[in-house]
């Protein structure tokens, strides 16, 4: 029983630190199809990387909303890490913050929570979770939890738009919906689509 033990110990230190996509309560999170990088069939490349809609959707979302609320807020892209609490940290697709927070840059993650996190899809692997949306509620809650005040989900093969504010009732809607983002800013993705000429 013992051997057993010991080599099933072994087996989870072979997997290596950089198939981690966050981190919870010290309880690793990994990318999507890690074990297929492991067992040779995919490239770490091909589960880290983005879907262009995925890409193109935090492009053009960041550089509206920069646009717009530049003289107050920065907003931070390219999944930027966020430790939220001891042993526990988060990507974050799109990261609103007050710049009068943040006047010192480091070269460490986030720790001061932002106003507004938006998320697109995930890459991280559900099988671990009894029901898949369960990694969403938890890191929905964790996030809201921390300080932040809303966390708005955008899933792009439903089409779905998941807002959740502190203190106020979840909603779900269509990504054809208007909603608010931040300073009476709206938000409405099938529009913003439209005006970049992209069609899905």
């Amino acid at each position: 029983m013992e051997a057993v033990m010991n080599k099933k110990t072994k087996t989870r230190k072979r997997i290596p630190k950089y198939l981690i996509y966050e981190m919870r309560k010290g309880s690793p999170i990994y990318y999507r199809d890690y074990d297929k990088v492991i067992s040779g069939e995919k490239t770490t490349e091909e589960i880290m990387g983005s879907s262009e809609l995925q890409a193109l959707l935090v492009m053009i979302i960041s550089n509206y909303i920069y646009n717009s609320l530049k003289k107050k807020y920065f907003v931070f892209g390219h999944e930027i890490g966020y430790k939220f609490a001891p042993r526990s940290w988060y990507n974050l697709d799109i990261a609103i913050i007050e710049k009068e927070k943040l006047k010192k840059i480091s070269d460490k993650y986030l720790t001061i929570p932002p106003k507004v996190i938006i998320e697109i899809d995930t890459k991280a692997d559900l099988r671990k979770f009894e029901n898949p949306q369960d990694y969403f509620h938890r890191k929905t809650q964790d996030l809201l939890d921390s300080g932040v005040e809303k966390v708005i989900w955008i899933f792009t093969q439903d089409k779905k738009v998941w807002v959740a504010e502190r203190g106020k009732r979840w909603i779900i809607t269509d990504w054809d919906d208007t909603i608010d983002v931040i300073d009476n800013l709206k938000l409405n993705i099938e529009n913003l689509l439209k005006e970049e000429g992209i069609k899905f």
